[in-house]
């Protein structure tokens, strides 16, 4: 049995692209799907020139959207909403890098509460979109991107079952694991979807109020790396060692 799995994972790493045609019809289904979304809004919105819309990649990107929308954020609010949600969710779903500055832009547009509560919302809805996507067709991709990891993380949980909610917590709150990793490896290593998404929808809190809050002072950012203080990082790590401790109670009493 290991000489045959070193041999499939072999193949995988040496053999052909991982996915079949029909995975691969299916996330551009979805690819699709929130294209359709985008032109529903755009055409919804008033004439004008839209050049400046792109996904963020840095700070003067994200100034630049936020000096053209705020003017839209009060007459087409709804517009921009859904078209803030189905970027952020696209993203999310696809594993795409950017979603801080997506983060910073909601709370620039719209406040600590209401941007907080607009990126929790869309970043466990995007989560929950790469799980089941994942669940669907994302075995042999994560087996050829990430077997060690895989191999790890599925090790951990079969060690905490009985406090998995936990685990996930820790993992969501500290950056033990990559978020989008956790994403797509979950419903491989059988992670049930109601803890996966009660530990996203809580563990993302605090990263989220982080992010939004000095998306108010975006002005005063000089780098991605200023989000992130001392106090702030020893903040989250505190959260996710009490939300571990169970786990570790339970560990040594048995």
């Amino acid at each position: 049995m290991e000489r045959r799995g070193e041999r499939d994972c072999k193949e995988n790493v040496e053999g052909r692209f991982p996915l079949t045609f029909w995975e691969v019809a299916g996330a551009s289904a979805v690819v699709g799907a929130f294209v359709l979304g985008l032109a529903c809004v755009y055409l919804t919105m008033p004439a004008s020139d839209y050049s400046f819309l792109k996904l963020p990649r840095s700070l003067e990107d994200i100034q630049i959207l936020r000096d053209h929308l705020e003017d839209y954020t009060s007459d087409y609010t709804v517009q921009v909403l859904v078209g803030y949600c189905i970027v952020y969710i696209f993203m999310q779903t696809f594993m795409i890098p950017g979603t801080v500055f997506m983060s910073l832009l909601a709370g620039s547009l719209f406040g600590v509460f209401k941007g907080v509560a607009l990126v929790v919302f869309t970043a466990t809805a995007g989560a929950s979109s790469c799980y089941f996507l994942s669940k669907l067709i994302g075995r042999p991709l994560v087996s050829f991107l990430w077997p060690e990891q895989l191999s790890f993380f599925q090790a951990q949980v079969s060690k905490r079952r009985e406090r998995l909610l936990n685990y996930m917590l820790f993992l969501r709150v500290t950056p033990t694991l990559p978020n989008t990793f956790i994403n797509v490896a979950s419903p491989m290593v059988d992670v049930p979807y109601h803890i996966f998404f009660l530990a996203t929808f809580i563990g993302l809190i605090p990263a989220a109020y982080v992010t939004v809050r000095a998306g108010i002072a975006l002005g005063e950012l000089r780098s991605v790396g200023d989000l992130y203080d001392f106090q702030s990082i020893a903040t989250l790590f505190l959260i996710g060692v009490v939300s571990v401790t169970p786990t570790l109670m339970s560990k040594n009493k048995s």
